[in-house]
């Protein structure tokens, strides 16, 4: 199955590096999100980040808890996200936790792809599949 739509970004919140040396920054940010289409819910990410001197080479991990309807199935999932940006070229993975699915959503599993449009609007897609509990 196939959920798609939008999400707004709020509440970016980075605090202070924890590492800060010879050029490379290691630093957390939590926000918030909001989902409209297939998936409407809410949810909460924590982030971890890596930037260098070169502005086109970083990376981050996240944990992100979600939490509302996915084509009308309520409860709460966890996604992880890893992604890395080589000199501008970009990749991203972004996972349901296995068994992290709650309510009507036990069982599910999947990945979500994530598009930032050049007017810097977010849009998602996620394939997944729920599994009998």
């Amino acid at each position: 199955m196939t959920a798609k739509g939008t999400f707004d970004i709020a509440d970016w919140n980075a605090q202070p590096p924890f590492d800060d040396r010879d050029g490379i920054s290691l630093g957390q940010v939590t926000l918030r999100k909001t989902f409209h289409g297939d998936l409407t819910a809410t949810s909460v990410v924590t982030m971890l980040m890596a930037t260098t001197e070169v502005a086109d080479s970083r990376s981050y991990v996240a944990l992100e808890r979600v939490e509302g309807a996915l084509d009308g199935r309520s409860g709460s999932f966890v996604v992880q996200h890893s992604a890395v940006s080589d000199l501008g070229e970009q990749s991203l993975r972004v996972t349901v936790v296995p068994d992290s699915g709650t309510g009507e959503l036990r069982g599910l599993r999947g990945q979500m792809d994530i598009l930032i449009a050049p007017d810097g609007s977010h849009s998602y897609t996620l394939d997944y599949d729920l599994l009998a509990p």
